[in-house]
């Protein structure tokens, strides 16, 4: 396929929330996903949605085992020869999940570092969660730059300072507190998802959005909303709200995205 001749990233959010995560990154000459936590043929329709072929992608970096997150990542793996990147605890967390990857495909990423892939280079930070050792990615191009954070139970100020001023984020909003506290989980579970291993709520999540953002941000994407524990138009409102307590320029300079579980953004330059 002829790529436009695009000097920055392109990026669409093929699917996000409790029930799957995939992420579309496109550069000149390089195309990638990070993670695949549906199906293959989902993911394939997904990326049908934004006009792109699945045939075409490069590799799929993975944050972190679960299964929200890896689903799919084998099937296209050997179907499509792609390249896997991650770091080794989670390859060896993964490995009986997603099957056999040829050793060729196999990349060890590890955290803290950052790789070129192409014509990008990919930034790689700890998150904290309950996977052996999560991580994330701040994807980095002709001075733009793209950062994913979900799946975080809070933001450190070493996080921060990896995602500070980035053009485009996507960001977690996992739940709303009341819900997810009148909700019919069990105890165990709440105290999980809102632990220090856990998922952003609503408003720690837009917290920490007006500390992270600045004159570079344009877009901000809502991210990882729980299906049962938080409602698309809450999780805007309660983002948006706090945002313009703190004096950001929320709908001024910048703008809140939503996500959706089943349907991808329209690709957005960064």
């Amino acid at each position: 396929m002829m790529m436009e001749n695009n000097q920055g990233l392109k990026v669409s959010i093929l699917a996000s929330g409790s029930s799957g995560n995939v992420t579309y990154i496109e550069s000149a000459n390089q195309r990638l996903l990070v993670d695949s936590g549906l199906s293959g043929k989902k993911v394939t329709e997904l990326m049908k949605q934004i006009d792109r072929d699945i045939a075409d992608v490069d590799g799929i970096l993975v944050t972190h085992e679960h299964r929200d997150h890896i689903h799919g990542v084998g099937v296209l793996a050997r179907k499509y020869k792609l390249d896997v990147y991650a770091n080794e605890k989670t390859w060896a967390a993964m490995s009986p999940i997603i099957g056999e990857v040829k050793t060729e495909q196999k990349h060890i990423f590890e955290m803290g570092k950052v790789m070129t892939i192409g014509d990008i280079d990919v930034e790689s930070f700890g998150v904290s969660h309950d996977a052996v050792e999560p991580q994330f990615y701040c994807f980095h191009k002709n001075n733009k730059r793209f950062a994913m954070l979900t799946d975080t139970g809070y933001v450190s100020d070493r996080m921060r300072g990896v995602i500070q001023n980035a053009d485009a984020y996507l960001f977690e909003s996992n739940h709303d507190l009341e819900m997810l506290r009148m909700g019919q989980y069990p105890w165990s579970l709440k105290q999980r998802i809102l632990g220090d291993k856990g998922h952003l709520s609503n408003e720690d999540g837009a917290i920490a959005m007006a500390d992270v953002l600045g004159d570079a941000t344009k877009r901000i994407y809502l991210g990882h909303l729980s299906k049962d524990n938080n409602i698309k138009e809450l999780a805007h409102m309660t983002a948006t709200d706090i945002l313009k307590e703190k004096g950001t320029g929320v709908n001024e300079t910048f703008s809140v995205y939503d996500t959706d579980p089943e349907v991808a953004s329209p690709l957005f330059n960064v």
